[in-house]
Protein backbone atom coordinates (compact mmCIF):
# COMPACT_ATOMS: atom_id res chain seq x y z
CA UNK A 1 0.00 0.00 0.00
CA UNK A 2 3.06 2.59 0.72
CA UNK A 3 3.91 2.11 -2.69
CA UNK A 4 1.02 3.39 -4.11
CA UNK A 5 1.07 5.93 -1.48
CA UNK A 6 4.68 7.09 -1.92
CA UNK A 7 4.24 9.41 -5.77
CA UNK A 8 1.10 11.58 -3.84
CA UNK A 9 3.49 11.95 -0.84
CA UNK A 10 6.28 12.89 -2.96
CA UNK A 11 4.35 15.28 -4.87
CA UNK A 12 2.59 16.83 -2.03
CA UNK A 13 6.47 17.13 -0.27
CA UNK A 14 7.70 18.55 -3.24
CA UNK A 15 4.44 21.10 -4.05
CA UNK A 16 4.68 22.39 -0.28
CA UNK A 17 8.46 22.51 -0.06
CA UNK A 18 9.92 23.39 -3.72
CA UNK A 19 9.61 26.74 -5.95
CA UNK A 20 11.67 28.21 -8.76
CA UNK A 21 14.58 28.96 -6.22
CA UNK A 22 14.65 25.82 -3.83
CA UNK A 23 15.08 22.12 -4.15
CA UNK A 24 15.13 18.99 -2.36
CA UNK A 25 18.15 16.22 -3.08
CA UNK A 26 17.06 13.07 -2.91
CA UNK A 27 18.57 12.07 0.15
CA UNK A 28 16.54 15.17 1.87
CA UNK A 29 13.29 13.68 0.09
CA UNK A 30 13.91 10.21 1.35
CA UNK A 31 14.06 11.29 4.96
CA UNK A 32 11.38 13.83 4.74
CA UNK A 33 9.19 10.76 3.15
CA UNK A 34 10.37 8.65 6.23
CA UNK A 35 10.02 11.34 9.04
CA UNK A 36 6.65 12.41 8.04
CA UNK A 37 4.83 9.44 6.56
CA UNK A 38 6.26 6.52 7.82
CA UNK A 39 7.41 5.73 4.17
CA UNK A 40 10.79 3.74 3.08
CA UNK A 41 12.46 4.93 -0.39
CA UNK A 42 15.61 4.67 -1.98
CA UNK A 43 17.36 6.47 -4.74
CA UNK A 44 16.00 4.09 -7.28
CA UNK A 45 12.12 4.91 -6.11
CA UNK A 46 12.82 8.32 -6.01
CA UNK A 47 13.99 8.76 -9.40
CA UNK A 48 11.11 6.48 -11.24
CA UNK A 49 8.26 8.43 -9.37
CA UNK A 50 9.66 11.65 -10.22
CA UNK A 51 9.60 10.58 -13.62
CA UNK A 52 5.79 9.11 -13.10
CA UNK A 53 4.79 12.54 -11.70
CA UNK A 54 6.16 14.34 -14.84
CA UNK A 55 4.51 12.01 -17.31
CA UNK A 56 1.53 12.43 -14.86
CA UNK A 57 2.24 16.57 -15.91
CA UNK A 58 3.74 17.88 -13.45
CA UNK A 59 6.37 20.55 -13.89
CA UNK A 60 9.18 19.02 -12.00
CA UNK A 61 13.04 20.22 -12.65
CA UNK A 62 15.98 17.70 -11.67
CA UNK A 63 19.59 18.90 -11.34
CA UNK A 64 21.86 15.94 -11.84
CA UNK A 65 24.74 15.91 -9.78
CA UNK A 66 26.52 13.85 -7.24
CA UNK A 67 23.35 14.71 -5.35
CA UNK A 68 20.38 15.52 -7.50
CA UNK A 69 18.28 17.81 -6.52
CA UNK A 70 14.43 18.13 -7.84
CA UNK A 71 12.21 21.11 -7.26
CA UNK A 72 8.65 22.01 -8.88
CA UNK A 73 8.99 24.56 -11.33
CA UNK A 74 5.50 26.23 -11.95
CA UNK A 75 2.29 26.32 -10.62
CA UNK A 76 -1.46 26.84 -11.19
CA UNK A 77 -1.01 30.42 -9.93
CA UNK A 78 2.55 32.35 -9.36
CA UNK A 79 3.34 34.22 -6.59
CA UNK A 80 1.91 37.36 -8.31
CA UNK A 81 -1.48 36.14 -8.72
CA UNK A 82 -1.95 35.02 -5.40
CA UNK A 83 -0.87 38.08 -3.74
CA UNK A 84 -3.62 39.84 -6.39
CA UNK A 85 -5.88 37.37 -4.72
CA UNK A 86 -4.85 37.79 -1.51
CA UNK A 87 -5.47 41.33 -1.45
CA UNK A 88 -8.94 41.28 -2.93
CA UNK A 89 -10.15 39.19 0.19
CA UNK A 90 -8.37 41.62 2.75
CA UNK A 91 -9.93 44.31 1.19
CA UNK A 92 -13.24 42.85 0.76
CA UNK A 93 -15.61 44.74 3.05
CA UNK A 94 -18.26 42.11 2.37
CA UNK A 95 -16.16 39.36 3.51
CA UNK A 96 -15.99 38.68 7.80
CA UNK A 97 -12.81 39.04 9.43
CA UNK A 98 -12.59 35.92 10.76
CA UNK A 99 -13.51 34.13 6.88
CA UNK A 100 -11.05 36.88 5.47
CA UNK A 101 -8.28 35.46 7.51
CA UNK A 102 -9.01 31.67 6.37
CA UNK A 103 -9.32 32.32 3.06
CA UNK A 104 -5.62 34.21 3.50
CA UNK A 105 -4.14 31.30 4.73
CA UNK A 106 -5.56 28.83 2.15
CA UNK A 107 -4.91 30.94 -0.99
CA UNK A 108 -1.21 31.15 0.92
CA UNK A 109 -0.75 27.02 1.23
CA UNK A 110 -1.31 27.16 -2.85
CA UNK A 111 2.51 29.19 -3.32
CA UNK A 112 3.87 26.27 -0.98
CA UNK A 113 6.13 26.97 2.62
CA UNK A 114 8.47 29.31 0.64
CA UNK A 115 6.27 30.93 -1.92
CA UNK A 116 3.88 31.97 1.56
CA UNK A 117 5.99 34.21 3.43
CA UNK A 118 6.39 36.55 0.34
CA UNK A 119 2.71 36.86 0.00
CA UNK A 120 2.89 39.07 2.90
CA UNK A 121 2.12 42.54 1.61
CA UNK A 122 2.10 45.90 2.98
CA UNK A 123 -1.47 46.69 2.97
CA UNK A 124 -3.61 47.09 6.46
CA UNK A 125 -7.02 46.37 6.44
CA UNK A 126 -7.38 45.95 10.11
CA UNK A 127 -9.53 48.56 10.79
CA UNK A 128 -11.50 48.52 8.16
CA UNK A 129 -15.47 48.53 8.51
CA UNK A 130 -16.47 44.77 7.04
CA UNK A 131 -19.57 42.95 7.69
CA UNK A 132 -20.97 41.00 10.85
CA UNK A 133 -23.19 38.49 9.04
CA UNK A 134 -21.28 35.67 9.49
CA UNK A 135 -23.42 33.16 6.87
CA UNK A 136 -22.19 35.43 4.00
CA UNK A 137 -20.96 32.36 2.22
CA UNK A 138 -23.49 29.82 2.59
CA UNK A 139 -25.84 33.04 1.50
CA UNK A 140 -23.19 32.92 -1.55
CA UNK A 141 -23.36 29.22 -2.02
CA UNK A 142 -27.19 28.78 -2.16
CA UNK A 143 -27.95 31.79 -4.43
CA UNK A 144 -25.47 30.57 -6.65
CA UNK A 145 -27.18 26.93 -6.32
CA UNK A 146 -30.65 28.44 -7.29
CA UNK A 147 -28.79 30.45 -10.44
CA UNK A 148 -27.47 27.46 -11.53
CA UNK A 149 -30.95 25.57 -11.23
CA UNK A 150 -33.11 28.31 -12.46
CA UNK A 151 -35.14 28.07 -8.86
CA UNK A 152 -36.72 30.87 -7.09
CA UNK A 153 -35.60 32.01 -3.60
CA UNK A 154 -37.18 33.24 -0.39
CA UNK A 155 -35.38 35.57 2.22
CA UNK A 156 -35.65 37.86 4.60
CA UNK A 157 -33.79 41.15 4.36
CA UNK A 158 -33.16 43.79 7.13
CA UNK A 159 -32.22 47.67 7.99
CA UNK A 160 -30.76 49.17 10.99
CA UNK A 161 -33.28 51.36 12.82
CA UNK A 162 -31.76 54.36 14.70
CA UNK A 163 -30.48 52.65 17.64
CA UNK A 164 -28.61 50.14 15.20
CA UNK A 165 -30.47 47.55 15.77
CA UNK A 166 -31.19 45.15 13.07
CA UNK A 167 -34.86 45.38 11.82
CA UNK A 168 -36.61 43.46 8.81
CA UNK A 169 -37.92 44.95 5.83
CA UNK A 170 -41.32 44.07 4.00
CA UNK A 171 -43.21 44.03 7.31
CA UNK A 172 -41.03 40.56 8.44
CA UNK A 173 -42.69 39.16 5.17
CA UNK A 174 -40.17 37.10 2.75
CA UNK A 175 -39.19 38.11 -0.39
CA UNK A 176 -39.47 35.72 -3.06
CA UNK A 177 -37.23 36.46 -6.48
CA UNK A 178 -35.87 34.33 -9.33
CA UNK A 179 -31.86 35.20 -8.90
CA UNK A 180 -29.95 36.22 -12.07
CA UNK A 181 -26.93 37.20 -11.56
CA UNK A 182 -24.33 37.58 -8.49
CA UNK A 183 -22.57 40.78 -8.66
CA UNK A 184 -19.93 42.78 -7.01
CA UNK A 185 -19.73 46.49 -6.96
CA UNK A 186 -18.50 49.34 -4.53
CA UNK A 187 -17.32 46.84 -2.24
CA UNK A 188 -20.61 45.15 -1.67
CA UNK A 189 -21.95 41.84 -2.85
CA UNK A 190 -25.64 41.94 -4.66
CA UNK A 191 -27.75 39.83 -5.83
CA UNK A 192 -29.52 40.83 -9.27
CA UNK A 193 -33.10 39.40 -9.91
CA UNK A 194 -36.67 39.43 -10.77
CA UNK A 195 -39.13 40.88 -8.01
CA UNK A 196 -41.48 37.56 -7.85
CA UNK A 197 -44.83 39.97 -7.42
CA UNK A 198 -43.87 42.01 -10.42
CA UNK A 199 -41.06 40.74 -12.49
CA UNK A 200 -39.35 44.05 -12.01
CA UNK A 201 -35.41 44.13 -11.87
CA UNK A 202 -34.37 44.60 -8.17
CA UNK A 203 -31.25 44.40 -6.04
CA UNK A 204 -30.42 42.88 -2.44
CA UNK A 205 -27.03 43.59 -0.56
CA UNK A 206 -26.00 40.17 0.03
CA UNK A 207 -25.08 41.06 3.60
CA UNK A 208 -28.46 42.36 4.61
CA UNK A 209 -30.49 38.97 4.12
CA UNK A 210 -30.91 37.53 7.35
CA UNK A 211 -30.05 34.08 7.55
CA UNK A 212 -29.27 31.36 4.68
CA UNK A 213 -32.20 31.94 2.04
CA UNK A 214 -34.37 29.30 1.24
CA UNK A 215 -34.47 27.56 -2.35
CA UNK A 216 -37.66 26.55 -3.26
CA UNK A 217 -39.22 24.45 -5.64
CA UNK A 218 -40.61 26.72 -8.45
CA UNK A 219 -38.67 27.43 -11.40
CA UNK A 220 -37.49 30.79 -11.95
CA UNK A 221 -38.26 33.43 -14.10
CA UNK A 222 -36.13 34.79 -17.29
CA UNK A 223 -34.52 37.32 -17.29
CA UNK A 224 -36.03 40.31 -20.00
CA UNK A 225 -35.27 39.62 -23.53
CA UNK A 226 -33.35 43.47 -23.03
CA UNK A 227 -31.93 43.05 -20.23
CA UNK A 228 -28.23 43.50 -20.44
CA UNK A 229 -26.38 42.98 -16.91
CA UNK A 230 -23.09 45.57 -18.02
CA UNK A 231 -25.33 48.37 -19.02
CA UNK A 232 -27.13 47.60 -15.79
CA UNK A 233 -24.23 47.87 -13.72
CA UNK A 234 -22.81 50.73 -15.09
CA UNK A 235 -25.87 52.92 -15.65
CA UNK A 236 -26.77 52.23 -12.02
CA UNK A 237 -24.73 54.23 -8.77
CA UNK A 238 -23.98 51.46 -5.45
CA UNK A 239 -26.83 49.58 -7.33
CA UNK A 240 -29.72 51.77 -6.45
CA UNK A 241 -31.85 52.01 -9.79
CA UNK A 242 -34.08 54.50 -11.07
CA UNK A 243 -35.13 55.53 -14.65
CA UNK A 244 -32.49 55.01 -17.04
CA UNK A 245 -31.90 58.26 -19.10
CA UNK A 246 -29.62 59.84 -21.15
CA UNK A 247 -27.55 62.86 -19.42
CA UNK A 248 -25.34 65.07 -20.85
CA UNK A 249 -22.46 66.52 -18.30
CA UNK A 250 -20.31 69.78 -18.74
CA UNK A 251 -16.78 68.22 -17.32
CA UNK A 252 -13.63 70.26 -16.27
CA UNK A 253 -10.91 68.90 -18.34
CA UNK A 254 -9.20 67.62 -14.82
CA UNK A 255 -12.15 65.24 -14.21
CA UNK A 256 -12.00 63.26 -17.05
CA UNK A 257 -9.81 60.41 -15.83
CA UNK A 258 -12.96 60.24 -13.23
CA UNK A 259 -15.22 60.07 -15.79
CA UNK A 260 -13.73 57.12 -17.41
CA UNK A 261 -13.53 55.08 -14.61
CA UNK A 262 -17.30 55.34 -13.54
CA UNK A 263 -18.42 55.30 -17.65
CA UNK A 264 -15.85 53.60 -19.44
CA UNK A 265 -13.81 54.65 -21.95
CA UNK A 266 -15.94 53.91 -24.89
CA UNK A 267 -18.41 56.68 -23.45
CA UNK A 268 -18.74 59.83 -26.13
CA UNK A 269 -17.00 63.25 -25.59
CA UNK A 270 -17.21 66.23 -27.08
CA UNK A 271 -14.66 69.64 -26.78
CA UNK A 272 -16.94 72.04 -24.73
CA UNK A 273 -14.39 74.67 -24.16
CA UNK A 274 -10.74 75.37 -23.47
CA UNK A 275 -11.15 74.12 -20.07
CA UNK A 276 -14.13 71.68 -20.35
CA UNK A 277 -15.63 68.93 -22.25
CA UNK A 278 -19.18 67.29 -22.84
CA UNK A 279 -19.87 63.64 -21.64
CA UNK A 280 -22.83 62.10 -22.98
CA UNK A 281 -23.79 59.16 -20.13
CA UNK A 282 -26.51 56.55 -19.49
CA UNK A 283 -27.39 57.07 -16.17
CA UNK A 284 -30.20 55.73 -14.08
CA UNK A 285 -31.03 59.30 -12.29
CA UNK A 286 -31.40 58.00 -8.49
CA UNK A 287 -30.23 60.71 -5.47
CA UNK A 288 -26.91 58.25 -5.88
CA UNK A 289 -25.75 59.98 -9.08
CA UNK A 290 -26.90 63.21 -8.30
CA UNK A 291 -24.88 62.82 -4.95
CA UNK A 292 -22.28 61.93 -7.33
CA UNK A 293 -22.02 64.79 -9.35
CA UNK A 294 -22.32 67.09 -6.71
CA UNK A 295 -19.06 65.58 -4.74
CA UNK A 296 -17.19 67.27 -7.45
CA UNK A 297 -17.99 70.46 -6.27
CA UNK A 298 -18.43 72.39 -9.61
CA UNK A 299 -16.74 70.60 -11.86
CA UNK A 300 -19.28 68.32 -13.30
CA UNK A 301 -22.39 70.01 -14.45
CA UNK A 302 -25.64 68.54 -15.90
CA UNK A 303 -26.97 70.38 -19.17
CA UNK A 304 -30.00 68.23 -19.71
CA UNK A 305 -32.23 67.12 -20.28
CA UNK A 306 -33.97 69.47 -17.96
CA UNK A 307 -36.43 67.04 -16.27
CA UNK A 308 -33.02 65.79 -14.41
CA UNK A 309 -31.83 69.03 -14.51
CA UNK A 310 -34.78 70.14 -12.02
CA UNK A 311 -34.78 66.45 -9.79
CA UNK A 312 -31.07 67.73 -9.40
CA UNK A 313 -32.01 71.30 -8.11
CA UNK A 314 -35.05 70.13 -5.89
CA UNK A 315 -32.77 68.00 -4.50
CA UNK A 316 -30.05 70.77 -3.16
CA UNK A 317 -32.84 72.81 -2.28
CA UNK A 318 -34.35 70.42 0.01
CA UNK A 319 -30.75 69.66 1.31
CA UNK A 320 -30.28 73.55 1.69
CA UNK A 321 -33.69 73.95 4.13
CA UNK A 322 -32.48 70.96 5.74
CA UNK A 323 -29.48 72.84 7.35
CA UNK A 324 -30.36 73.54 10.96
Amino acid sequence: MYAKLRPLYLAKILFEWTDETHYLTTTQLIRLLEDRYGISSHRQTIKADIDLLKRYGMDIQEVKSTQNRYNLVSRLFDVAELKLLIDAVESAKVIPADKGKKLVEKISCMAGSNGAASLRRNICCEGRIRTDNEKILLIIDAVNEAINDNKKISFQYFKYNVRKEKQLRHDGKNYIISPLHLVWNGDHYYIVGLRDENREIACFRIDRIAGCPQVLDADGYPAPDDFDLDQFVNTTFRMFSGDCEQVELICDNDVMDSIIDRFGDDITTYANDMTSFRAIVDVATSHIFYSWVFGFGGKVKIRGPQAVKDAYLDLLNKAITNIE
